[in-house]
């Protein structure tokens, strides 16, 4: 059954950097489509970034040019490196996969899910 592990809650002040990750098992990493999605308090759930199985990557525009979205097929982990980070960035992050190769954050349905991080960025 698949998997998926995020790393734990951070606090960070306006301007900082985080990295997420995100711990797959139990699916074919490099065959998957793999996404980062958000929640913050009170609003609807956004995508954020993706990569598919030919690494072709989405952003969402409030992101492009600060996030970038890596993967580690090796050790099954998925990535999302956060810089000059706001405080409109503060949320639930999550991970995604879909078993479709070729998905994208803005337009895929995901099957499986991570648990949530919780990003707090302070002013």
């Amino acid at each position: 059954q698949a998997q998926l592990v995020q790393s734990a809650g951070v606090s960070v002040q306006t301007g900082g950097s985080l990295r997420l990750s995100c711990r797959a098992s139990g699916l074919t990493f490099d065959d998957s489509t793999m996404a980062w999605f958000r929640q913050p308090p009170g609003k609807e759930r956004e995508g954020v970034a993706s990569i598919d199985s030919m690494d072709r990557l989405t952003y969402a525009h409030s992101v492009k040019g600060r996030f970038t979205i890596s993967k580690d097929n090796a050790k099954n982990t998925l990535y999302l490196q956060m810089n000059s980070l706001k405080p409109e960035d503060s949320a639930e992050y999550h991970c995604a996969v879909t078993d479709y190769p070729y998905g994208d954050v803005l337009s895929s349905n995901f099957e499986y899910w991570g648990q949530g991080t919780q990003v707090t960025v302070s002013s």
